[in-house]
């Protein structure tokens, strides 16, 4: 499985499995070194001043920025013990973080991880070095939900004294609906002031099928006014973090995986991370 989204990271298929190629817009380079001109190099990095000096025309050479650091967030709290077609959200979440690590490391940035429920639990620096991949393995596959409420104080706190360099945190969880958000919004907006947040949270594709199928009698039809109200909240939620500055991703879990890496790729190239 990582195997077959390394492939469609680094080749020209990113189409495949419904993962977007994208353009990348924006251009954020560094120096890296002067050499000499070739036929072919762009005039307008010609260094001026080191070719009076060599009495050659000399260039500067940039590089693309790279190694930014992404952080999968992962709440293990009572929310995430959902269960959809045999695994619950926290699996999923799982499987999308490890399959996102790969691909972000295989990118060239460095992949870390975070999980957390009514305290700050795991943490493991962001890194591309050779042996992240099995940390992160080996961390993950233990991981269980809790019957606590998650608290996202404790998160603040204890990223902004871990992560200094400005991060992308890919934050999995849910919300029931606006209340729940509304209760965790001045924690989240602080992340994102430190850091680049993207949430990550899920829609109900069961009560979309329900609320997509007619009503038959009049309790038929109070229920579907009550589940339309939550389907609705969904949205809400989406809209009411984009006001706030916040991105996020509302998907199902069967698309999470795909959703999440496209998300990831289109803000890599918009130079938004």
């Amino acid at each position: 499985m990582l195997h077959r989204y390394e492939l469609l990271a680094i080749s020209d298929n990113l189409t495949e499995l419904g993962i977007k190629r994208i353009r990348r817009v924006g251009h954020h380079t560094e120096f890296e070194q002067i050499k000499e001109y070739v036929k072919g190099d762009d005039y307008r990095t010609i260094n001026w001043k080191a070719s009076a000096r060599r009495h050659e025309l000399m260039v500067n050479v940039y590089q693309d920025e790279r190694s930014q650091q992404i952080y999968n967030v992962i709440d293990k709290g009572r929310i995430m013990q959902q269960a959809f077609r045999g695994m619950t959200l926290l699996d999923y979440a799982i499987n999308a973080s490890l399959v996102l690590s790969y691909v972000v490391m295989r990118k060239e940035d460095k992949a870390g991880l975070v999980t957390f429920n009514e305290h700050f639990d795991t943490f493991i620096p962001a890194s591309r070095q050779p042996g992240q991949m099995q940390a992160l393995l080996e961390n993950l596959y233990s991981q269980q939900t809790t019957f606590g409420e998650t608290d996202f104080s404790s998160l603040c706190v204890h990223l902004n004294k871990r992560v200094n360099k400005r991060s992308l945190l890919v934050l999995y969880t849910n919300f029931s609906g606006i209340g729940s958000l509304n209760r965790q919004l001045a924690y989240l907006q602080q992340l994102n002031r430190q850091h680049r947040l993207l949430v990550i949270f899920f829609e109900d594709a069961a009560l979309k099928e329900y609320v997509a199928t007619p009503a038959r009698d009049t309790e038929g039809y109070y229920r579907h006014v009550i589940a339309e109200k939550f389907v609705f909240e969904k949205r809400l939620i989406v809209s009411t973090l984009k006001q706030h500055g916040i991105s996020s991703v509302l998907t199902t879990p069967e698309n999470l995986s795909v959703d999440v890496i496209n998300k990831y790729l289109e803000m890599k190239s918009r130079s938004q991370i």
